[in-house]
């Protein structure tokens, strides 16, 4: 008998009710349910006794599912306690009858010998555990120990007529006194991620295995508290064909003759002249893991061998004519043409992708015939027969998944045997003209895999030899190649016969919905066994890849005037002192080739007292006067791994009027706003400090921070803190803050603010995108906007050594932890413990002391002793001596534990893998193979000596390494082999890719923090209140536990490299491709690494996202290819991206931060000049707000209001929106609605445009000098083509080089108007293209004239 067959008798199960089938919910209830322990005065001491749980539905009286039985527990005697069966087994299950009258019955069984030497059970008692309450919930949501009262006699009584629910009603039931079964009832979602691999109304304990899964990492005894899933992979079946014995005509033919001769029975009724005909044959494919079918089987519609050889494109008969259905006559024919060789086949192919490399797991087949009456003398199916359709199965089979690729051959079963698909199978009769021992069929295929992959069984798992080779294994976090689209063309949903019985209202058993795999009739392939499979072509990304340079970090090139500085100076910034209270002198920043690291080790003050002063923000001349320039802004940035910043919002002050050219605002002061509104009484200026002190930075970490300041920059977003729109991003080196030996350093910088904004994406040739040097900003649009004056300083101070204060380790960094040889110390509460040079001495403490509830409990009864209360006061020492003896045990085995573990504490960085060894120690004078258990899947062993090397080269430890050493159970947990007293080092690895959600938090225009107010941060502070912890246990046989091994991690923040920002319609997927530049240039990758460019590898922080990159071969560049699913507006997603050097991740040379802002999309399609209109529905809050609409293009979008206005609560406002574009093509355009008292983001709109150039009527050019100048007049005429008056309105694409003389006017029909218009001068020498629009009075365009305008 094979692991199916086996699993599947075990999974044998009774149904539920008939009645409660007809109307079930969509979700079942999952339960777990633990039986502790039986106690009772009629249990008898060393009598061994069992658990049986049922489930059982009072109202119809019905026991079903199958039941589980537990092992068998004697009864012990402990007094002056009653006799007591500890079992401790837990039971899993779920079922979809919420119902109050559904019940777990509990049946006490006990063993008893007979006189002939063997045993009997009988049943002692039973009791009911109710699984939901009035509501059809479950009972009690929270796990609590619950006490179930017993009845005498057999749960055999709940079938007796007379029984009513509940079971208090029962007048002849009789309670057992003084016994009850100790046990816990609760809901455990969990189990809801296995519903597809576990059937209804089956119970199942914790230690029995459900195919399809793996056992949790440190608790083997129970795999479903925390069930995962086995990796699935797919195949496919290809040129299925089944054949029957002696022949397919000969099978059909006896089978209907059977079918017409019960139809004539049961109609009571003789020869009638009509038969039975075959109206489909189907095969139900689908996997099985013993239990229950992973997903409904699919359904194919099998066709003749000889139909499917012919084609209805040779001028024979079609394809749908070689489908009609055999009829059985009134008289058969002997003359009838028998083919021995005809079988049914599948034009298509199957695709399998929920199979799982299991034993258990099968592919099951069954056969069945769609069968209906017929009538008339010509024998035809009638298709508005009132009957309905017989379906009758016929044969099945199942098929172990081998390896490799092939045909295979399996033989048909049918007759009285139990199959998965739990229906009657037709037999041949043994007085059959086929004879006795005729085989019943076989279904022949050939199995395949996609993009040549083979199917894995589970022996290759389990039993994999060790790869030798020097190549380490690539992670990869790419999803299963999808499946070919284009293998077999899909077909109507239902066929006749379905159609026929669904509408005649035939029951269906639940998942019955079919899916045919056929195509249309009509369509039918002259060569369908001929199909090959498509060939994969390298592919290229049609997204053109977005250049991963980032901003160019630095000051602006011009240096600042002298009256520049002086305003600045006069502004009366706050001066920055060094530790000995000296103004710090503004210097020229460093010459990047002068830096020094061991200067900077060198320095005596070590402690550093970074500071970022904002002092202000003035608009470039090269800004488009498109955008409105911002009264109020805010900025968002990370230094180190300091948490993230959002500033107050800052005001633009302007110092003094100075006359500048153009749109340019000279540099305007940040002073802090209140939040009322009101401008800050203090000096003007936003100052921040970080104290990055030696004495709170972990050992080894004062290296890695100055190395951040020698290679990294700092990324600056500014916000506008009126619309929360985002102005633009600025950079700035770090270099400047070395010291170099100085005790203090203060740089002035100037910062360029440049705005990228990615427009649709266009159409381009994947290879040529793709192609090496071919990188171009298409779809790129970057524009500068301001300078952000920014002064960085660094003063040095002593470090003074923190009493008490450990250096944590640094990441990755090799630690042994030893096997404590003693007690450890044991936590507060039991035993005080003190350290002292003889040895380890524990002080005893009161019982009051150690335990609250004890201590409440007797603080009542101490007053002032009296006589009258001795008696209470035995009573007391009565009730602690019971307390003693009750917790005497649980504390003697807590502290056997806690002297044979040790602590271990990680402090973990995203990305950043954590190395170290425990050392193991065999106590024992004997060999034992110890097994490694750990609870958590970001902790694990290190298996690979390469990776264990690896590892141990970059710590530079010298402990040896271990070839071969673990050897891998069927259940995956590690194991080892430890020699008498043998002591051994097994290393550790922890890395986690998941990011701390303290530092995940999104920053930005959702909301204005108050960051900055804490601005003076220390790093290494305690995060006692996020670190969580892991267990490792290593145990010998039976589960005894040898050493134990507590791991306390400590999350910690890192650093971010570079940021990106992308805006996208909401509920839509991302997807970007992001060039990496080229590696040696990535700050903190490796220098002079042998064999060239290595490979990069990624990791991105939410498992939801798809992030991979290809490496296209030496020379070539490598892409990020990011696919992200948005959410709803306005949500903002934030998500990390690791890139490594080293196939091991063992630590990211960077980490990139993206943001991905989720809009409501609008399209809108307009011509350029011309007003298009539409309005938005905003809905109110559940409170009224003051809200006012802000967009990113104020010149291009019109509001209406376009003030503040108030929004009601929970009602719908209008705002009408009126777009007028100045230049063609696609673009986007952002639209905030904001509470103008919170500064909150209510609602956002991406507004994409498509526009269109209008017909251009006219042509003109000019020549005017460059350089500046008074500009020039000239004089264009229009005539109206109208016979009336009309009222024409002026605009252009370029309102900053033309102006109208009147932006209006009215012309009587057919008369001439003379236009006046004045050219700006411009300070670039070049040529300009500027359109001039003539529109009507409702704003349509009639005519546009282009002027050509040489800039010489």
């Amino acid at each position: 008998m094979g692991e199916w067959e086996r699993v599947f008798l075990r999974g044998l199960a009774v149904p539920p009710p008939r009645q409660r089938g007809r109307a079930r919910p969509p979700r079942p209830a999952a339960f777990r349910c633990v039986l502790k322990h039986l106690e009772g005065a009629a249990l008898a001491q060393g009598a061994e006794y069992q658990l049986r749980l049922s489930l059982f539905d009072a109202t119809y009286g019905h026991f079903f599912g199958r039941t589980w039985r537990s092992s068998r527990r004697a009864a012990r005697v402990a007094p002056p306690r009653p006799a007591r069966a500890a079992f401790g087994e837990t039971v899993y299950f779920h079922t979809s009858l919420c119902h109050t009258s559904i019940a777990a019955v509990v049946e006490v069984v006990v063993t008893t010998r007979r006189g002939d030497g063997g045993s009997q059970h009988l049943s002692c008692g039973f009791g009911l555990i109710p699984l939901f309450s009035s509501r059809l919930e479950a009972t009690d949501p929270v796990a609590k120990d619950r006490v179930l009262k017993l009845y005498h006699g057999t749960p055999r009584a709940l079938l007796h007529p007379r029984f009513q629910h509940p079971l208090e009603k029962n007048k002849y039931l009789t309670v057992m006194e003084k016994s009850h079964l100790q046990y816990t009832l609760e809901p455990h979602q969990p189990l809801e991620k296995i519903f597809h691999l576990l059937p209804e109304n089956l119970l199942v304990s914790g230690l029995q295995s459900v195919p399809g899964l793996l056992p949790v990492c440190g608790d083997a005894s129970d795999c479903l508290q925390k069930p995962r899933l086995m990796k699935p992979v797919t195949c496919y079946l290809e040129r299925l064909a089944v054949r029957l014995y002696p022949s397919l005509e000969e099978f059909e033919e006896e089978l209907l003759d059977l079918l017409n001769r019960d139809r004539l029975l049961k109609a009571n009724a003789a020869l009638d002249g009509d038969g039975v005909a075959v109206r489909e044959r189907r095969l139900h494919v689908g996997v099985h893991n013993g239990l229950c079918f992973v997903q409904a089987p699919q359904v194919a519609v099998l066709v003749l061998e000889a139909a499917q050889g012919s084609g209805a494109g040779k001028g024979g008969p079609s394809g749908a004519a070689a489908l009609l259905p055999r009829v059985l006559p009134t008289a058969p024919s002997p003359s009838r043409r028998r083919g021995a060789g005809q079988a049914l086949v599948l034009r298509s192919r199957i695709h399998l992708s929920e199979m799982v490399p299991h034993p258990a797991f099968r592919v099951c087949f069954q056969l069945e015939y769609v069968c209906c009456s017929s009538g008339g003398a010509d024998g035809k199916a009638l298709p508005g027969s009132t009957e309905a359709a017989t379906m009758c199965s016929v044969r099945w089979a199942v098929w172990s998944p081998g390896t490799g690729e092939g045909e295979v051959v399996l033989p048909l079963r049918g007759g009285a045997r139990r199959g998965p698909c739990q229906a009657l199978v037709y037999r041949t009769p043994p007085s059959s003209r086929q004879g006795k021992h005729v085989e019943s069929g076989t279904v022949q295929f050939r199995v395949s895999t996609d993009s040549g992959e083979h199917v894995v069984t589970a022996a290759e798992i389990l039993h994999k030899d060790r790869d030798v080779s020097g190549k380490p294994p690539t992670p990869s976090l790419s999803l299963p190649a999808p499946a070919r689209t284009a293998v077999s063309p899909r077909g109507p949903g239902l066929s006749m016969s379905q159609l026929s019985a669904t509408l005649r209202g035939r029951d269906q058993p639940p998942g019955a919905g079919i899916t045919h795999l056929e195509a249309a009739l009509s369509s039918l392939d002259t060569e369908p066994c001929a199909e090959e499979p498509l060939r994969v072509l390298p592919f290229a990304p049609l997204q053109v890849p977005i250049a991963a340079l980032g901003l160019q970090a630095g000051s602006s090139r011009r240096p600042l005037s002298r009256a520049s500085l002086a305003r600045l100076h006069t502004a009366g910034f706050p001066e920055i002192l060094d530790h000995n209270q000296e103004p710090v002198e503004i210097s020229e920043p460093v010459d990047p080739t002068s830096f020094n690291l061991r200067l900077e080790e060198a320095d005596p003050l070590q402690g550093n007292e970074i500071i970022l002063q904002f002092l202000a923000f003035g608009r470039d001349a090269r800004d488009s006067a498109e955008a409105t320039w911002p009264g109020t802004i805010f900025l968002t940035f990370q230094f180190y791994r300091f948490p993230p910043v959002t500033t107050p919002r800052l005001q633009l002050v302007s110092m003094e009027q100075v006359p500048v050219a153009g749109p340019a605002v000279p540099a305007q002061v940040l002073v802090r706003v209140n939040k009322d509104g009101t401008l800050g009484t203090g000096p003007p200026g936003l100052q921040l400090k970080y104290m990055v002190d030696p004495a709170f930075l972990r050992a080894g970490e004062q290296r890695w921070f100055l190395r951040y300041l020698a290679e990294h920059s700092l990324q600056i977003d500014v916000w506008d803190g009126d619309s929360l729109l985002l102005v633009g991003s600025a950079a700035v080196k770090l270099r400047p803050l070395l010291r170099q030996g100085r005790e203090a350093v203060r740089t002035h910088h100037e910062l360029e603010v440049a705005m990228t904004e990615y427009e649709p994406e266009v159409t381009v040739m994947g290879r040529e995108a793709l192609r090496h040097g071919a990188l171009r900003p298409l779809g790129i649009r970057v524009a500068l906007r301001g300078h952000l004056h920014l002064c960085l300083a660094n003063v040095g101070h002593l470090c003074e050594e923190t009493p008490g204060q450990l250096p944590s380790p640094l990441p990755s960094r090799s630690c042994v932890v030893p096997t404590p040889d003693g007690a450890g110390s044991v936590p507060a509460g039991s035993w005080l413990s003190l350290n002292t040079a003889g040895g380890r001495v524990s002080q005893a403490r009161r019982l009051v002391e150690v335990d609250g509830e004890l201590a409440a409990a007797l603080h009542s009864r101490w007053p002032e002793a009296r006589p009258e209360q001795r008696a209470r006061q035995a009573r007391d020492l009565q009730i602690i001596d019971a307390y003693r003896e009750h917790i005497k045990g649980e504390s003697i085995s807590r502290m056997l534990s806690q002297a044979i573990t040790a602590t271990r504490t990680v402090h973990a960085v995203l990305g950043t893998a954590e190395f170290f060894e425990f050392t193991l120690k065999n106590p024992y004078g004997v060999q034992h193979t110890v097994t490694i258990e750990v609870d958590h899947p970001e902790l694990s062993v290190i298996l690979d000596p390469r990776e264990w090397r690896h590892f141990k080269e970059l710590t530079k430890s010298v402990t040896p390494v271990e070839e071969e050493m673990f050897h891998l159970r069927g259940d995956l947990r590690p194991q080892v082999y430890l020699r008498p007293n043998e002591t051994i080092r097994i290393p550790f690895k922890y890395q986690t890719f998941s990011a701390d959600p303290a530092v995940i938090t999104a920053q930005g225009p959702a909301g204005l923090g108050t960051g900055a107010d804490a601005a003076a941060h220390a790093l290494g502070k305690s995060r006692a209140g996020q670190a969580k912890h892991i267990q490792v246990s290593f145990q010998v046989s039976g589960g005894k536990p040898i050493a134990l091994l507590r791991v306390k991690v400590e999350p910690q923040p890192h650093v971010v490299d570079q940021t990106f920002r992308f805006y996208h319609p909401e509920l839509t997927f991302l997807k970007k491709t992001i060039r990496l530049p080229p590696w040696h240039t990535l700050p903190g990758a490796p220098v002079g690494m042998p064999g060239g460019e290595p490979e990069l590898f990624v990791r991105c922080s939410d498992p939801d996202i798809i992030c991979e990159t290809k490496n296209m071969g030496p020379g070539e560049p490598q892409d990020i290819f990011l696919k992200v699913a948005g959410g709803p507006s306005p949500q903002i997603k934030k998500f990390f991206v690791a890139i490594y050097t080293d196939a091991w991740l063992a630590a990211p040379v960077q980490i990139w931060q993206f943001y991905l802002h989720s809009l409501q999309r609008l399209d809108v399609g307009c011509t350029a000049g011309q007003l298009a209109r539409l309005s938005l529905l905003l809905r109110g809050t559940p409170a009224p707000r003051r809200v006012r609409a802000f967009t990113s293009h104020p010149q291009e979008l019109q509001l209406d209001p376009d003030g503040a206005f108030l929004l009601p609560a929970n009602g719908i406002q209008e705002l009408y929106v009126g777009v007028r574009p100045r230049r063609a093509g696609s673009r986007f355009i952002y639209l905030n609605l904001v509470d103008v008292e919170s500064h909150q983001l209510l609602s956002s709109w991406l507004l994409c445009l498509a526009c269109q150039q209008p017909v251009i009527s006219k042509a003109f050019e000019i020549s005017l000098p460059a350089g500046g100048g008074r500009g020039c007049n000239k004089r264009i005429t229009y005539t109206n083509p109208y016979p009336s008056p009309r009222l024409y309105f002026l605009c252009t694409n370029r309102p900053d080089l033309l102006q109208f003389k009147e932006d209006s006017f009215e012309v009587a029909g057919g008369e001439v108007y003379t236009i006046g218009l004045r050219f700006a001068p411009s300070q670039d020498v070049g040529e300009e293209e500027i359109l001039i629009h003539i529109n009507d009075h409702e704003d349509k365009n009639e005519e546009t004239f282009c002027v050509k305008v040489l800039y010489q």
